[in-house]
């Protein structure tokens, strides 16, 4: 299978690195320090959501600020403890593309996402945060904004995604899924094309674009 496009728009954490054990590390923490029961917390998907809307979902409205700063603050500080690392084949794919065809999209606040991104060395030219939308992923909002950031027509772009409020945020955009089986099970996934994780593909960049592929 080949996908032909003009800009490829990449998730973080679960796509680009691994920050899973970071953000259960902290959320725990972050939640008994709520006094947020273990049942209660068990009940709202974290993956691939803002913070602000977890916060909301287990919180009384008026602490919820307080509450994102504070989650915010004890992830960057994880960060420096192992708190991130590469998944298989970014850096090779990303430094395939020029820096001018990719963007990050993520569900973080910028402060985190940079963090967590400086941490491995990669640094996008074109970062979307949560910092940046009022409606997070599964909303398109967030990938709507990258490909304008990128003068891109929605329909010439690529989601990489794994998680599904993601990948329904990338469908809803009009744009190509591939979704990584990095966090999630391929049955859980709803995509254009599944594949395992970035080093099952390879770019071809053209005159007209890039061209995906799925390795041999």
């Amino acid at each position: 299978m080949k996908i032909r496009a003009q800009a490829m728009l990449f998730d973080n954490d679960g796509t680009l690195v691994s920050s899973l054990a970071s953000v259960d590390r902290c959320w725990r923490q972050w939640a008994e320090e709520y006094g947020i029961t273990a049942e209660d917390f068990a009940r709202v998907e974290l993956h691939g959501r803002p913070a602000v809307e977890i916060a909301a979902d287990l919180l009384p409205a008026e602490i919820v600020p307080e509450a994102v700063a504070r989650i915010e603050k004890l992830e960057v500080e994880d960060v420096p403890n192992g708190g991130v690392q590469l998944l298989p084949g970014t850096r090779d794919f990303l430094a395939s593309l020029p820096a001018d065809r990719w963007a990050v999209v993520t569900s973080a606040t910028r402060r985190l996402a940079e963090a967590r991104l400086d941490a491995v060395g990669i640094l996008p030219k074109t970062l979307v945060s949560a910092d940046d939308i009022t409606r997070g992923k599964p909303d398109p909002e967030p990938y709507l904004l990258a490909a304008r950031e990128l003068g891109v027509d929605p329909a010439d772009c690529v989601v990489f995604e794994d998680a599904p409020a993601g990948l329904a945020a990338g469908r809803a955009a009009g744009m190509i899924t591939v979704a990584l089986t990095t966090t999630h099970q391929a049955h859980e996934l709803d995509a254009d094309l599944v594949v395992e994780n970035l080093s099952a593909l390879s770019a071809l960049v053209t005159a007209g674009g890039v061209e995906i592929s799925v390795r041999a």
